[in-house]
C-alpha cells in the first residue's frame, strides 16, 4: 500500500496510511544500499510503498515514489555525507533571529539556493522581535532589504507574543512547509504557537556558547486542519550546499539570474572575467556584497563540482 512517511528517528519511520492510521515501517535493506552517500535513503514527507511484515502489525517500506523535490544539505563542508531534510514540499520556511545568536547571511544564502535549486518557494521568517534591541532591529531592516529587494517574502514574528501569528497561519495554510533554522530560533515554540495540538519540547539556549541545545532529533510531520503539513526538523549548524555544478550556482540567486545573458563569456563564473555583468551590477551596488560573499563561498565549496 501507498502511505506517507511522517517521523523519521533514524531505523524506524512513522507511516500514515489511506485510512488514517499511523503505523511503525523500517526499511528493506536493499534500500539502503543504491549507492546513497545520504544518511536517510527514505525521509518525512516522502511517499512510500510499504507491505505488512509478519503478524505484529508492522510495515516493511519496499519503495520510495519519485519526489516533487526535496531539500538536501551535508552537514558540513568536508563531509561526504549528505541528509535529505524533508521531501515533497510546498514552502520552505527558514526561522531566523537577529537576537541571541545572530543568524548568518551566509547560512540564509545556502539555504535559499538550495530551496532555488529545487524549485521551493522560500519564506524567511525573523522571529523573537519582542527581544531585539537598537543594534538587532537595525540588522533586521538592513536583512530584510537585502533579501526583499531580489524577491523573498520576510515575517517578522513573535512566538511568545503572538505578533503576526496569524499571518503565519495564513502562508502556510493548505501547504507542506518544512521549518528549519539554527537550534535556538525558537522553532518549536514558534510551531507550539501555531496549532496547540503540537506539543514539541522547547529548550533553554545553551549560556556556553550561546547557541540552542537541540531539542527535536529527527523529523516529524504534524497533521493540522485544512491540509496544512507542517515539518519540523532538528535546529541546523551547518548548512552546506551539495550537488550543483559551479556553472550553476548564480541561476540560484535570482539578481544574478536577471543578469547572467549579459555577460561577455557564456561560461562566465563571475568572479574575474572581463565583460561580467555580474561583477558590474556589484559595482554599481544594484548586487548587495554579502550575497556576492555567499556566491564565491558556494562555489569555492568543496561539494560544488566543476
Amino acid at each position: 500500500m501507498k502511505a506517507l512517511v511522517t517521523k523519521s528517528t533514524g531505523s524506524w519511520y512513522t507511516l500514515l496510511t489511506p485510512a488514517g492510521e499511523e503505523v511503525q515501517a523500517r526499511m528493506r535493506g536493499k534500500l539502503r544500499l543504491e549507492g546513497s552517500k545520504s544518511t536517510n535513503p527514505v525521509a518525512v514527507g516522502d511517499e512510500v510503498e510499504a507491505e505488512e511484515e509478519g503478524n505484529e502489525g508492522q510495515m516493511l517500506i519496499t519503495s520510495i515514489y519519485p519526489r516533487k523535490n526535496y531539500i538536501i544539505r551535508k552537514s558540513n563542508n568536508l563531509s561526504k555525507q549528505t541528509q535529505v531534510i524533508a521531501a515533497n514540499l510546498d514552502l520552505a520556511v527558514l526561522v531566523v533571529t537577529m537576537a541571541t545568536p545572530a543568524t548568518s547571511t551566509g547560512f540564509i544564502d545556502r539555504f535559499l539556493v538550495t530551496a532555488e535549486a529545487y524549485h521551493i518557494p522560500a519564506l524567511i521568517v525573523f522571529n523573537k522581535i519582542d527581544i531585539y534591541h537598537e543594534d538587532a532591529l537595525y540588522l533586521l531592516r538592513l536583512y530584510e532589504k537585502i533579501y526583499e529587494s531580489v524577491g523573498y517574502e520576510c515575517l517578522q514574528v513573535s512566538a511568545t507574543r503572538g505578533t503576526n501569528m496569524n499571518l503565519l497561519r495564513e502562508k502556510i495554510e493548505g501547504k507542506t512547509c518544512l521549518f528549519s533554522g539554527h537550534s535556538g530560533v525558537g522553532k518549536s515554540t514558534l510551531l507550539n504557537a501555531l496549532d496547540s495540538s503540537i506539543q514539541q519540547k522547547t529548550g533553554e539556549i545553551s549560556t556556553y556558547s550561546n547557541k540552542g541545545k537541540h531539542t527535536t532529533t529527527f523529523a516529524e510531520m504534524f497533521l493540522l486542519p485544512n491540509t496544512t503539513r507542517l515539518i519540523d526538523t532538528p535546529g541546523i549548524k551547518d548548512f552546506g550546499v551539495v550537488n550543483l555544478e559551479k556553472s550553476e550556482v548564480s541561476h540560484f540567486f535570482p539578481e544574478m539570474k536577471s543578469r547572467l545573458g549579459e555577460c561577455k563569456f557564456n561560461d562566465c563564473l563571475h568572479v574575474e572575467e572581463p565583460g561580467c555583468a555580474i561583477l558590474e551590477a556589484l559595482e554599481a551596488e544594484k548586487i548587495e556584497i554579502s550575497r556576492y560573499y555567499s556566491y564565491l563561498s558556494i562555489l569555492n565549496n568543496e561539494d560544488v563540482h566543476h
